[in-house]
């Protein structure tokens, strides 16, 4: 597939983006190579090769959650400009 203005106007219309006459011009060399490259890589025997969605194989590699008190609500609250005995207090930021 040999890509054009027209197809770079119908590509960049569906993407939402605007593209200037000169970057046209830049983009379509650009847009040859990749689909290029995608037609090298059509090439390629891909018979029992199963897709990847990450690199590894390996699933859920996290600890485990744990719930612990690292910090008590006082010490929480001892650097915070304005405060009550629980909770941080901040200016209202959302009018109605």
């Amino acid at each position: 597939m040999i890509v054009d203005k027209k197809t770079i106007h119908k590509v960049a219309n569906l993407a939402r983006i605007a593209v200037t006459e000169a970057e046209i011009d830049a983009l379509i060399p650009d847009m040859n190579k990749i689909l290029t490259f995608m037609e090298k890589l059509n090439e390629l025997d891909t018979q029992g090769v199963e897709p990847l969605i990450y690199m590894n194989t390996e699933e859920n590699v996290w600890r485990e959650d744990v719930v612990r008190q690292d910090i008590n609500v006082n010490d929480g609250l001892k650097n915070a400009a304005c405060h009550n005995e629980a909770f941080f207090l901040v200016p209202k930021i959302i009018e109605k």
